[in-house]
C-alpha cells in the first residue's frame, strides 16, 4: 500500500471509471507542497494513469489539516 494508514475517498464522477475525484488524508503528505503531493499519488498509480484513469482530481491533505 501506497499511503499506510490514510483515509482514501474515491468518486467516479462520470460512470465510465475513468474520471474520478479522490480524497486522501494521510500522513506521508505532511510538511509537502500540493505539487509533490500530487507526484506521489501519481507515481502510487504508475501505469493506471498511462492508460486506464482519464481525469483525476486529487485532495490530498495530511491529518492536521481537515478529516474526511
Amino acid at each position: 500500500m501506497a499511503f499506510p494508514g490514510a483515509d482514501i475517498k474515491a468518486q467516479d464522477l462520470t460512470g465510465t471509471k475513468d474520471h474520478f475525484s479522490v480524497t486522501i488524508v494521510a500522513e506521508a503528505f505532511a510538511g509537502k507542497l500540493p505539487i509533490a503531493r500530487h507526484r506521489m499519488v501519481y507515481a502510487a498509480l504508475g501505469e493506471a494513469m498511462k492508460a486506464e484513469i482519464h481525469a483525476l482530481a486529487l485532495n490530498t491533505l495530511s491529518p492536521g489539516e481537515t478529516s474526511v
